[in-house]
């Protein structure tokens, strides 16, 4: 395989696991180039790649810097932003659990505080109680488990992992 061929197979790929992670396709598809890219990438050079408009480029390149997925980088010289994709893996998954736990997990501790004080009689209420009861722990649960492994040395975490698969 030809590394053009095995370029686009690696966007394509990681653009759809882009959905499994809570991003886009496309900001996937772009986190992917900036990860295999040897120099620093321009809006234009991301747009030519990838095919995709400049608002599209602006937009998801704008959600990557937010998750910590990319970085500006300055060229002397150069009017034009470039972008570099975080290429430590650990970083990476650590900032899309960061990410993830913010947007998804904290709305719904909130969420189920809220429940815990329903009031109400009867067999449906104290069934609704019990769920939310039984939901808020295990979502406190989880996210102790994942504030623990974002504070765990990235490092060890990912030796002790890897050594688990293998």
């Amino acid at each position: 395989m030809e590394l053009e061929e095995g370029k686009e197979k690696f966007i394509e790929a990681w653009g759809a696991l882009g959905s499994s992670w809570g991003v886009t396709r496309t900001m996937a598809q772009i986190h992917a180039l900036l990860l295999v890219a040897s120099d620093p990438l321009s809006t234009d050079d991301i747009m030519d790649e990838l095919q995709i408009s400049r608002g599209n480029v602006n937009i998801n390149t704008r959600m990557l810097l937010d998750w910590g997925l990319a970085h500006k980088k300055l060229i002397p010289g150069e009017r034009k932003e470039f972008f570099v994709g975080e290429k430590d893996m650990s970083k990476v998954v650590k900032n899309i659990i960061i990410a993830r736990k913010k947007r998804e997990l904290e709305p719904m501790l909130r969420l189920l505080d809220d429940l815990t004080g329903v009031h109400g009689d009867g067999p449906d209420a104290r069934e609704f109680r019990e769920v939310i009861k039984d939901l808020k722990l295990y979502s406190h649960k989880a996210d102790s488990a994942l504030a623990a492994l974002v504070k765990v040395d990235s490092n060890w975490f990912f030796s002790t992992f890897l050594t688990m698969i293998k």
